[in-house]
Order: structure tokens, then sequence, then C-alpha cells
């Protein structure tokens, strides 16, 4: 027999749905400007609630099946027409089994998820070296990045988002339900860009040289 969908929603695996255009991570702090009807809905009742919501990823005007649960730490304003500034904090992946597009009596969609296992023991060995590698990535980049974490409570959620991945890679990212592969994955990653990004560098500082009077030694006959 054929559970209708209202019963679904009823169900502890339904979460109203956020699809955006980004990639959020199991401990990441994200902050959203929240203006669309539906959204301002979604967003009062989870706070309200106490309860969390699923932001699925969309990429190419295409939702995603996986995604991940966040839960509302703060709302840091509200504006006079209702908008919102919010805190949020990645919890968990989940993937969907099915998009509940029509919520009763919600302006908001939804979807049945699971939660697939996260294996999160990784290897200390190799989380140092790809925090070293990122390190020399920022400073070949001139830039600086706080972690918020000290070295050893590192994981690979938490440097993800500061290696330069696209949208698509992000995402595949998120699909690794293994420390130890989401590690391999970014070694690998700076492992590929790492000679691209100095080579722009040695590029660049030619690019600045040239114009500039260069002290180089001539060429020597008797050689």
């Amino acid at each position: 027999m054929d559970i209708p969908r209202y019963y679904l929603c009823l169900m502890t695996n339904f979460i109203p749905l956020f699809p955006l255009g980004i990639v959020v991570y199991p401990g990441e702090n994200v902050n959203l400007h929240i203006f669309e009807p539906r959204y301002k809905q979604l967003i009062t009742e989870s706070f309200a609630e106490n309860k969390p919501f699923g932001i699925a990823a969309v990429i190419e005007q295409r939702l995603q099946d996986y995604g991940t649960l966040v839960k509302i730490t703060e709302i840091a304003e509200i504006m006079e027409n209702g908008e919102m500034d919010i805190k949020t904090e990645g919890i968990k992946v989940f993937r969907i089994l099915e998009v509940i597009k029509e919520v009763p009596d919600k302006l908001y969609s939804g979807a049945i998820v699971n939660y697939p296992e996260n294996l999160e023991e990784g290897n200390p060995e190799l989380m140092r070296a790809v925090t070293k590698s990122i390190r020399q990535l920022h400073k070949l980049l001139k830039v600086h990045k706080d972690f918020k974490k000290k070295d050893p409570e590192l994981n690979a959620y938490d440097v993800a988002h500061h290696i330069g991945l696209s949208l698509e890679e992000e995402y595949e990212f998120l699909g690794l339900l293994d420390e130890r592969q989401r590690l391999e994955y970014l070694k690998r990653h700076l492992k590929k860009i790492m000679p691209l990004v100095a080579e722009m560098e040695l590029l660049k500082k030619k690019i600045k040289l040239n114009g500039h009077f260069k002290n180089l030694a001539g060429f020597d006959f008797n050689l």
C-alpha cells in the first residue's frame, strides 16, 4: 500500500529543505541572509522549535542527492521587512531518498533522507602533511586563513574549503564518507595544483621585472 505523502512528512527522516548553490560540511559555520518568504518561514519555525534543516547542494540548476543537516546557532539580525541574517553549523551528511515538493501548510519543500555511516577516524600523519601543503599554498598565494583550531584537532572537513576546490569538487568531496578517503582526496588535489600555482607566481615575478633594469652577466667568448 502506498503511504500518502502527508504521513511521510511526519516520519522522523523528513527534513525541511533549503537548496543552495553551496556545499556545507559537518562542523562548518555558515552565515546566511534569508530573504525569500518560504525560507523565512522555514528558519522561523526551525529556530522556534530548535530543529535542524537540510542544505542540499544545487549544481547547474540540478538538486544533488547529498547535503548537510544544519542547526541554527544564532539569528544575528531581523530586519523590518522580515529578512534575516542567521548563523548556522553543519551537523552531518544526509542523502535524499525522496523530495517532497509540497508540504501541507508550508511554503517550503522537504525531503525524506537517510544518514549514511561516516567514518571519522583519519590518519594524523597524512593530516599533518595536508595541513603543511595548505600553508605552503597560502604562502604562495599571499593569503592567510585561520583554521580556528589547533593542528591536532583539525580534520579534512575543517580545511576542505581552503584549497580552491570547485563547487563540483566540493560536492564530490561531500560524498566521501571515510576520513582517510577525504584526506587522500585533498592530498591529490594539492599535489596537482601546487606546481601550477608556483609557476603562476614565477610568471607574475617575470612580468613585474619587465621594464626594470636587469643586472645580468655578459657572455664570455673566452669560455
